[in-house]
Order: structure tokens, then C-alpha cells, then sequence
């Protein structure tokens, strides 16, 4: 009881301030007191009335209005676009709501009198819309000396009147009753003049009838239809109102027998006489006709006895009558039938068609607040296509979306101020034809017109001073929406207001909003990334129904940063980050990573989710665990993903946790823009690194062992063996080398490893192109040339810098791979690697040992040492086949001989 009591106090205390009386403190002396009028529609659904009660307060009754945003009062000198968008606020009173049936009294602010105004308006302030208004100086009761502007024309076939004292507007009705959710009629008898006049009004498209009639009072309930006399109304092609007078003959559409020139089904009324189709008069009267914000009103005048009785129907306004009602398609005209006709309703009873019993001059109001349509918006939709170019050109404002308007507004592709749709990521290209005067650019501000110099700020997107153009010199513009472009923005000119009208932007494939892709671990997940200087951006779809979708940064989802995201019971969209350390809900710690751009959507349980983040994140020197969450463009990254049925931020549980997830990780490099899983990659990188170390470990230091130490034999089989061993290993470099770019479809000089190895191959490829050009050897005895010594030198030293340099190549290539790909042998193929060259270079020393013992017992002989090497033969030519041996033991004879010939003497 008590609670039902505080309820019942706080409606009669709303009550009580609605209907509150004007102030005490208030004068009458204005002689706007007193008068009443009714708003003329122009949005949201606005109707109502308005008295004057005093000098500074007026009463809205009857007031109906969909919610704007920031929504006032507003007062103008004239209707105008110029006077209305530069008018002032009149009263603190807010209208941020719906408004249905509601009376309320509004005080104007203590410097505002009624000689101030001269339209007052129901204005929202950040679009700059009138959503209604009324012309004080039309308004009944007014002093004929008080100054007042000539009254403005109504839109369409509209009319002015006063009827019983008050001015009167042609949405405003007596009577209105529902007939379905989306479907009222309104009415106002005047049965001294024999008429009524009525407005039909659905939230229904604009390429749809409305009909309503009466149906033939000896029909039985099963046959209303047939022989009903109904208006048909609607909007032609060109936006224009029209209704017409119809009878019913059959359940069908209106079909003419070409043989007598017959009518049946739904047909007008001047159809049914004879084939030239002329003859009855159309007793529907057109009064007014008005689309607003997807709801389609339409208001005649039919008389209510006087009435031709073939065809139409007498009303008796104090009985109890059928009248039936429909919605349906319209046929438009073709060569054939010059009318628009209805199509067959279908649907069911009561929400395409029905009927029901109506006493006219009984008072029905049960209408109560406007009709919201589902989609408001009429106007042409233009859809961006990145081949063809948007011509932008200036025409007369007929039908703009958003009055109050200039009398020129902007045309996209010929259309008046089109919504224009979008994709993120697909190119817009505008061919600006709109004049000199007209600058495009697209903006956050809904009014355009340059807001700075409204003291407000905006968001460029594109365009601005210098696209402009003519059609004879048209300026090209290239834009190109991204995933952080806002759903809905605006085109305008720069240099005036309110021109243009809405961009809808909306998400178009992800691989065209991202740069690079790449499908995860069993097929499951896509990843989707786009770098910027100090960020990146990451999306993430689903493959498979799930109630929420995570992809964390790690071996795994354990010691792993992890996104998540889900929609939540309300239907927001959420992505947030954790630090996950261990297997149960415990273990999963909320983050605070700086997120932006975040969305999360779902299309039919499949979960899309998408945000922005640095690369570094700015954590000072706190020490929290995202601080160490830092991705490096030049190092793989391991992602891996999970999906479940549902997921809470507040109460997590095991419940809340992932139902599957992916068995590996996978790499990606994101610096390469790789569309492929680099977990497939193993095999052929073990491929490339064994062929590499068979070159680098085995041949060529092998070549470079026979070359130093196998002269000694006899023939030149070392020259052989030398020679088959390095081109044999540069082979197998190249076909390494081919597998690894092939495989990784680039070339790309990021790691120490790639480094090493493009010097090791450059080194290695020199030597032949070293040999090609290598000087001629000395003659017998003779001093080696300059050249000669120079080439043995550069041979030898860049020989053996190759292999040193590849060695090094071959560990840094194990320790990439064992860092690519978490390796867990990675440092025993080092170790044995280690061993392996070890083994080498003591067996280097042993032969170089040998080497010396073998050149000590010689005793004597000339010997040409390039570093280190005492083979007195070294000088010769390495790399011809052809070569002839010099025969030591003759060489020694000769010079024993010219020691021993003073003895003979």
C-alpha cells in the first residue's frame, strides 16, 4: 500500500505540474495571450497543440514526438533556412524523449518576450533539424496592429484554415483510431457541410497503398470486400500524394477484358465505364499528402450522403457502419492501365486487411503517441563501388532529408542528397562537378559548413578546400575508409551548411580492411593484422558458432596474453585483455591494456572481434604483467586461439572457460604480411638447413683440405678433388636457397642468420669469377709476378672467410630455427655441430703438422709460402687440367750441378 501510495503522489504531483496555471509574476499585456494554434509537422512525428497563457509561459497539449537528441525550444524572426539556423534557445525546458498525448507548461527564459519570436520551433540543436513549428503571427487572436511575417506554405497540397477559433494544421485530426499496430485513421466530421475529411497513416514503405472504405451495408462477414467503396491512397513515383476512388467487384486485382473493355476486381471508379474509361467522378478529394520519417499521411475529403449510389456509398455519420482497410504493393502504370493499382494485401487478417464497426461521430482518440517506423529513411541509397566514380554535382532541394535546408543542396550520381553507403577498406573516388563554390569533404559534423567556424570541432576524412570542380574541369577525390572510420559520418560543402546528408559506413570483407591474414591452427580461426608506426591493429573471426572467441599471444594459452571477446546479456560488445598463468578460472587476471577502437560482433553465432593496441605498452616503471606484452615487428608472433559457449568478466568460472582449442601454436610474421600457418614451413627449413651444412660443413672445407694438403701426390688429383667439391657445394647452396624463398615466398634480409648467409654466397661466388681471371704462373725459377702473389692472396683469403662465414650461418640458422619453432633438440644440433668442426680443425692441425715434417725432411728446394703454405708448388696453376708437373728430382739435379762444377774445374 505504501508503495502504491508514493506512486499514486508522484502522478498527481507530474499531473499537477503539467496542467500547472501560468505564473503569478507573469503580465498579460502581449497580445499573443491567449491564442492558440497547432505545430506544422516537419519530423519525428511532431503534432500538438499550443495557447499562450501570459507574457512569459505557454501550454503544449496533445503533443506528440519521436526522441531527438538535444532537443529545445527555439525562436526565429522568420521560417527562413538563414533566420531559423541562426535563431536562440527560448526556455530551458528539454525534450530528450518521446512524447505521447503529453500536456506540460513551458516557462521562456527571463530575457526572452514574445515580441522576440516570430516562429517558434521544436529544433535539435547538434543536427540543426526543425522537427515542428508554429508562426505566432498566424495564430488566432492576435492584435491586427502586431507585426508578424507573412505565414509560410505548407509542403505538398497543404492547406491552412481556422476551424472553431483555433489555426489548424492538415496532420492534426478529431478523432483517430488504430486499426493495426502500424495502420491508424484519423477523421474529422463537419456533417453541416456534408463531408468528412480523413487521414490514413502507416509506418509502411513508400511504394505501398493504403486503403479504406466502407463496405456494402447487405454484404454478409464473410464477403466485406466485395461491392466495398474504398479509397486507395499512396505516393507515385516522383514522391507525389494521390488518392483515388475504387470499388470492389471481386476478390483480385483490377483486370480489364480486352474484347468489351470490362473491369473486374479492385478497380476506380472511372474504369468501370466503358472502354474510353471516363465517365464517374472521383468523389476522393486530395487535402494534403506527406512522407516524414519512413510513416506515409495521407488526407482527403469524400461527402458523406451526396454520393453517386452505383459505385460509392452513403455514410450515415450517426450509425453504427463496416468499414474495411488494407496494405499492400502498388502496380504502377504502364500503357495498358494508366493507374496505380493495389496489388493483392496477402498476410493474414488484422495485419494486412481487416475490418470493423464505426460510428463516426462518436469521439475515438486511442491513437496514442506517434508511430515509429523501423526504417525512417527514404531517400536513395547510392552504394560505393572502387571502379566507378561518384559524380557530385548541386541541384534544387525538393526532398532533403533534414529540413531546414538551403534552396541547392548536393546530388550524388544525379540523386538529391543521397544516403551514401560505404565499405572499410574498398577505395571511394568522387568526381566533384558541383561548382567552384562547393568544396566536398567528408566530416564527424552533421551540419558541415566548416564547424571551427562555429567554435566546434570536427573530424576530417576527406576532401576539403580544394575539391571543387566543374563539369567541364571535375577535381578527382580518392577516399579510403578504414576499420577506425565511424558507422555513420556526413558529406557536406565547406563553405555552407546542411548540403549534403549521411555516410553509412559499414564493414565490408575483412581481408579488405586488414593488410595481411593468416588461418590459424586447425582451420578454426582467421587472424587479421594492419601495422602502423607504434601499433597494431588485430582482428579476429570464428569459423564456428561460440559464445565468446580469445587469441593469446604465447606457446600456449597458459603464460600467455589473452584477448577475448564476447557479447554481453545487454547485446554490448566486448573485448578485453588477461594474463592467464594457469589452467583453472583463477588463473585468468584482468588486465588494463590500452584498447581502443574496440568492437565485437556477432552474425549468427559467429563472433568477429576487433581493436587496436601498441606495440609497446606505456607502463613507466610499474610492473604489471602486461608491461612485458610486447610485440616486435621483426620477431614471429605465437598466437593461438580458444572458443567456448560462454564468457563473464565479472564471474568467471570453469563453466565460463574454452570448450576447444587449438593444439599448436602458430608463427606469424607480421613485417612479411605471410597469409599461410609458418608451422608448415618445418619440414622444408630442415631441409634447407641440412643441404646447407653438407655445403658449408662438409664439401667446401673438404675442397679447400685437398687443394693444401694432397699436392704432394702424384697427378693432379687433388686439383680434381678440389674442384668437384666447391662447384658441387655451390650447387647444393643455390638449391637451398631456391627451397627456402620458394617455401617463404620472399626474399627477406630481417635476421642475423639471412644476413650471414647472403655474405657466405656472395664470398663463395667469387671464387669462381676469381679463377676465371686469375694471371698467369711464373716460369721455372722465376720470381712469381706482383699479380700472381696478389691473386694467391685474394684467392685463398676470401676462400676461407666463406667458410668461416658460413659456419657462422649454419649456428645462427640453428638458433632461428630452434627460436621459430621451440626446437627442444635446437642446442643438441648445436652441441653437435660444435663437436663437428672441432673434430675439423684438430684434424686441420694434425695435416698441417704433416705437412711441415714432410717439408723439414726435404731439406732444401725454393719455397713460395702464401700464407702458411710451404708447398714450394703452391704457386701453380690451381684450376687447369692441363697443367704440366715439374719434375722435382730434375730441378734439384740441376742445381747440384752448377754447385759442383768448380770441383771438375
Amino acid at each position: 500500500m505504501l508503495r502504491e501510495s508514493i506512486l499514486i503522489f508522484i502522478f498527481l504531483s507530474l499531473l499537477f505540474i503539467g496542467y500547472a496555471d501560468p505564473s503569478k509574476n507573469c503580465t498579460r499585456t502581449s497580445p499573443f495571450v491567449d491564442s492558440e494554434s497547432e505545430f506544422e509537422m516537419v519530423q519525428h512525428q511532431l503534432r500538438g497543440r499550443l495557447k499562450i497563457l501570459d507574457d512569459c509561459s505557454f501550454r503544449v497539449s496533445q503533443f506528440d514526438m519521436l526522441s531527438g537528441s538535444d532537443v529545445r525550444f527555439w525562436g526565429a524572426l522568420a521560417i527562413d533556412f538563414e533566420n531559423l539556423t541562426t535563431g536562440f534557445i527560448v526556455s530551458d525546458h528539454n525534450l530528450n524523449q518521446t512524447y505521447a498525448n503529453s500536456t506540460f507548461v513551458v516557462r521562456l527564459m527571463p530575457n526572452v518576450t514574445w515580441d522576440m519570436i516570430r516562429v517558434l520551433a521544436v529544433w535539435d540543436l547538434p543536427t540543426a533539424s526543425d522537427f515542428g513549428h508554429i508562426v505566432i503571427g498566424n495564430i488566432t487572436g492576435v492584435n491586427a496592429s502586431s507585426p508578424a511575417p507573412a505565414p509560410a506554405p505548407l509542403s505538398g497540397e497543404g492547406m491552412q484554415k481556422e476551424l472553431g477559433g483555433v489555426h489548424t494544421e492538415p496532420t492534426m485530426f478529431d478523432n483517430c483510431k488504430v486499426l493495426m499496430k502500424d495502420f491508424r485513421v484519423r477523421w474529422s466530421l463537419n456533417a453541416k457541410e456534408d463531408s468528412i475529411e480523413i487521414g490514413l497513416e502507416s509506418a509502411t514503405g513508400l511504394m505501398n497503398y493504403m486503403a479504406f472504405g466502407w463496405a456494402n451495408p447487405n454484404a454478409t462477414d464473410s464477403e466485406f470486400m466485395v461491392g466495398a467503396d474504398v479509397a486507395v491512397s499512396g505516393f507515385k513515383e516522383d514522391g507525389l500524394p494521390f488518392v483515388d476512388d475504387f470499388f470492389i467487384t471481386k476478390y483480385s486485382e483490377c483486370v480489364i477484358n480486352s474484347e468489351d473493355g470490362s473491369a473486374v476486381g479492385v478497380c476506380p471508379d472511372s474504369i468501370y465505364e466503358g472502354p474510353d474509361r471516363v465517365g464517374l467522378v472521383n468523389d476522393t478529394k486530395l487535402i494534403y499528402g506527406q512522407r516524414r520519417d519512413g510513416v506515409s499521411l495521407i488526407r482527403y475529403r469524400r461527402p458523406l450522403s451526396q454520393v453517386d449510389g452505383k459505385y460509392d456509398h452513403p455514410v450515415d455519420h450517426l450509425a453504427n457502419m463496416t468499414v474495411i482497410w488494407a496494405l499492400g504493393k502498388l502496380r504502377t502504370p504502364d500503357t495498358v492501365q494508366p493507374y496505380y493499382l493495389p496489388q493483392n494485401h496477402g498476410g493474414l487478417r488484422f495485419e494486412t486487411y481487416g475490418n470493423l464497426v464505426l460510428n463516426v461521430s462518436q469521439h475515438v482518440d486511442d491513437c496514442k503517441g506517434p508511430l515509429d517506423a523501423q526504417d525512417k529513411e527514404d531517400q536513395h541509397v547510392i552504394i560505393a563501388d572502387a571502379k566507378v566514380p561518384l559524380v557530385v554535382s548541386t541541384g534544387p532541394a525538393l526532398h532533403y532529408p533534414n529540413p531546414p535546408n538551403p534552396a541547392k543542396v548536393l546530388y550524388i550520381n544525379k540523386k538529391e542528397a543521397p544516403v551514401l553507403r560505404v565499405e572499410r577498406g574498398v577505395p571511394v573516388m568522387f568526381s566533384i562537378q558541383a561548382g567552384h563554390d562547393v568544396a566536398l569533404y567528408v566530416t564527424s559534423d552533421p551540419i558541415g559548413g566548416n564547424a571551427t567556424l562555429r567554435n566546434l570541432t570536427e573530424t576530417i576524412y576527406a576532401g576539403g578546400s580544394e575539391a571543387h570542380g566543374v563539369q567541364a574541369s571535375p577535381t578527382e577525390l580518392l577516399w579510403a575508409p578504414d576499420r577506425n572510420t565511424p558507422d555513420h559520418i556526413y558529406y557536406h560543402s565547406l563553405y555552407e551548411k546542411k548540403m549534403g546528408w549521411k555516410v553509412e559506413v559499414v564493414d565490408g570483407g575483412l581481408s579488405d580492411m586488414y593488410n595481411n591474414s593468416v588461418v590459424l591452427d586447425d582451420q578454426q580461426v582467421t587472424f587479421f593484422w594492419t601495422l602502423a608506426k607504434d601499433s597494431i591493429t588485430i582482428a579476429a573471426r570464428g569459423e564456428k558458432k561460440s559464445g565468446y572467441l580469445a587469441i593469446a599471444f604465447g606457446s600456449g594459452m597458459i603464460y600467455s596474453y589473452a584477448y577475448v571477446g564476447w557479447v554481453d546479456d545487454s547485446g554490448v560488445g566486448r573485448v578485453n585483455s588477461y594474463w592467464i598463468d594457469g589452467r583453472d578460472a583463477s588463473s585468468i587476471h584482468p588486465t588494463h591494456e590500452n584498447l581502443t577502437y574496440v568492437r565485437c560482433k556477432t552474425e549468427n553465432g559467429i563472433i568477429t572481434m576487433e581493436f587496436t593496441r601498441p606495440l609497446h605498452p606505456s607502463c613507466g616503471r610499474e610492473k604489471r604483467p602486461e608491461c612485458n606484452n610486447i610485440i616486435d615487428p621483426l620477431s614471429p608472433l605465437k598466437v593461438v586461439w580458444a572458443m567456448g559457449d560462454r564468457w563473464s568478466n565479472d564471474h568467471l568460472s570453469e563453466r565460463n572457460m574454452h570448450s576447444f582449442m587449438s593444439s599448436r601454436p602458430i608463427r606469424v610474421q607480421l613485417m612479411r604480411g605471410s597469409a599461410e600457418a609458418e608451422q608448415d614451413l618445418l619440414p622444408v627449413l630442415a631441409v634447407h638447413g641440412f643441404m646447407m651444412f653438407l655445403a658449408w660443413g662438409i664439401l667446401l672445407p673438404g675442397g679447400i683440405l685437398a687443394a693444401r694438403y694432397l699436392k704432394h701426390l702424384k697427378g693432379d688429383g687433388w686439383y680434381k678433388i678440389h674442384v668437384y667439391l666447391q662447384y658441387s657445394a655451390l650447387a647444393i647452396i643455390f638449391l637451398a636457397l631456391l627451397f627456402a624463398v620458394a617455401e617463404l615466398r620472399g626474399f627477406h634480409v630481417s635476421s642475423a642468420h639471412v644476413k650471414f648467409g647472403i655474405t657466405a654466397i656472395f664470398l663463395a661466388c667469387l671464387q669462381p669469377v676469381n679463377a676465371f681471371l686469375r694471371p698467369p704462373k711464373q716460369t721455372n725459377g722465376e720470381q712469381a709476378p706482383f699479380k700472381r702473389v696478389l691473386w694467391e692472396y685474394f684467392h685463398v683469403v676470401v676462400g676461407r672467410s666463406a667458410v668461416v662465414v658460413g659456419i657462422a650461418a649454419l649456428f645462427s640458422g640453428m638458433k632461428h630455427l630452434g627460436q621459430r619453432y621451440d626446437l627442444e633438440n635446437a642446442n643438441g644440433l648445436n652441441w653437435a655441430m660444435v663437436i663437428w668442426f672441432s673434430v675439423g680443425a684438430l684434424t686441420v692441425v694434425y695435416l698441417e703438422y704433416q705437412e711441415r715434417q714432410r717439408i723439414r725432411d726435404r731439406g732444401f728446394g725454393r719455397s713460395n709460402w702464401v700464407l702458411g703454405n710451404v708447398e714450394d708448388d703452391d704457386s701453380l696453376d690451381l684450376l687447369s687440367p692441363t697443367r704440366i708437373p715439374v719434375n722435382k728430382e730434375s730441378r734439384a739435379s740441376a742445381r747440384m750441378e752448377v754447385q759442383l762444377e768448380p770441383l771438375n774445374r
